[in-house]
């Protein structure tokens, strides 16, 4: 009997099929399925139903023609109801595909989280898949959603660019979800990007990491050994902030606990309005209310009468009579010795011969027989 199933075990090893020297073409056409494979109609009707947003209503009454129009090729109806703001497709009994009713319904989620219609036809591919990844449960804080969300799209939308060209994906960030189109292999990268970013992981380390393994694939040496030599590290710093000492104070040791603080009935005891009766209560009150109506009044009328007082003036100080007058004498004998020095000056300049300022003739004839010559 071993012998029976060692033989058995070799003809299932000798028949098992390498898919991996199958090309995508030859796997294409034996997944391929026709019309043809499906002899009648299916059994029950499925549905699935999807709400949308008021302000894609406009766009959505648009494109639904087009959408009919491509469901309706594969035996799917469709219905767009814009009171209750939903779109619902169902199976009929023209339909070929089962798989398509699961196709269609990832299609008209798409076209909910305000993915355009011509991208989110290619969700009826069989390549293609989709996921909608919901980030607004994953941070409590508003104002740090909003941060961690923008990290995804990064500057000048640069990071989400990035992150397609490397997964291959298509990405659309609304609201609280991320909706992603792509292989299934790829999807799984980026919903590891998407939720790492939130619970802040910033995806320029993620990018890093793909692009290194993108490089290291085409190496075919490489195909059948361990990558993690080649792949970055990153350490996790958290930065401690320092806290400020809290000031030890110094205890006194006291013998004795401190006294009780004492409850409302032992301040009636102590004042004796526990002993009065409820009328003579309700008459104290009464007077207390009426003396803080006239405590009261009275500050509301000293700040009312302050915005009429006029404000008490800087007096100037005074100078002393005598020094002023003192101090005009002296100035005025300064100013008439000024003015007797410059007379005087003017007197010994006039002083001089009349000779300087008088021309000689003989000096002007010799000048005159000088340039005729």
């Amino acid at each position: 009997m071993a012998k029976n199933n060692k033989d058995g075990e070799a003809k299932e090893k000798s028949t098992a099929i390498d898919l991996s020297t199958i090309s995508e073409e030859d796997m294409k056409k034996a997944l391929a399925f026709a019309p043809e494979d499906m002899p009648g109609p299916l059994l029950e009707e499925s549905s699935f139903a999807t709400l949308f947003p008021k302000y894609r209503e406009n766009y959505l009454r648009e494109v639904w023609p087009l959408v009919t129009k491509t469901l309706e090729k594969n035996g799917v109806s469709c219905k767009l109801d814009l009171v209750e703001g939903s779109m619902t497709v169902n199976t009929t009994r023209k339909t070929w595909d089962p798989y398509f009713i699961l196709k269609a319904r990832d299609m008209i989620k798409l076209l909910a989280r305000s993915v355009p219609f011509p991208q989110a036809i290619k969700v009826l591919d069989d390549d293609m898949t989709c996921d909608i990844i919901k980030v607004g449960n994953l941070v409590q804080n508003k104002e740090r959603f909003v941060k961690r969300r923008q990290r995804l799209l990064g500057p000048n939308g640069n990071t989400l660019k990035a992150i397609e060209l490397l997964t291959e994906c298509y990405v659309m960030i609304q609201g609280s979800t991320v909706s992603a189109m792509g292989r299934h292999k790829n999807l799984a990268s980026v919903r590891r990007i998407v939720e790492d970013c939130m619970k802040n992981i910033h995806p320029i380390y993620h990018i890093k990491e793909l692009m290194i393994r993108k490089e290291l694939a085409k190496d075919p040496k490489l195909a059948n050994e361990s990558w993690d030599r080649f792949l970055p590290r990153f350490k996790k710093r958290n930065v401690k902030q320092k806290k400020p000492k809290a000031s030890k104070r110094e205890k006194k040791h006291e013998v004795f606990p401190p006294a009780p603080t004492p409850s409302k009935i032992d301040l009636q005891l102590a004042s004796g309005e526990y002993f009065l009766k409820p009328d003579e209560k309700k008459a104290r009150d009464v007077e207390r209310k009426k003396q803080l109506a006239v405590e009261n009044g009275a500050k509301k009328d000293k700040e009312r009468a302050s915005a009429f007082v006029a404000p008490v003036e800087a007096a100037k100080p005074k100078a002393k009579q005598g020094e002023d007058e003192s101090d005009k004498i002296e100035a005025l004998k300064q100013k008439f010795k000024a003015q007797a020095q410059v007379k005087d000056k003017k007197r010994s300049a006039g002083d001089g011969d009349i000779s300087d300022y008088v021309a000689d003739s003989t000096l002007s004839k010799k000048k005159k027989k000088t340039k005729a010559i």
